[in-house]
């Protein structure tokens, strides 16, 4: 992916939420890439990734 389009101000929403159609990867680094990686909520995947961590995260606080 062209990292001046990864940078463009209008792929994040509210700065901190990545939603590019044109890049196809699910998980991308942050725009401070050490601060680890994040969603690219474009991607059809994303959806089913934050359920999945979404009940991992319930799950484990039940059991707890």
């Amino acid at each position: 992916m062209n990292n001046s389009i990864f940078n463009d101000s209008s792929n994040w929403k509210w700065g901190i939420f990545y939603f590019n159609k044109k890049d196809k990867r699910l998980l991308v680094p942050k725009r401070l890439a050490f601060l680890g990686i994040t969603i690219n909520f474009a991607n059809p995947w994303s959806i089913l990734l934050v359920l999945v961590l979404i009940l991992l995260i319930i799950s484990i606080e039940m059991y707890i």
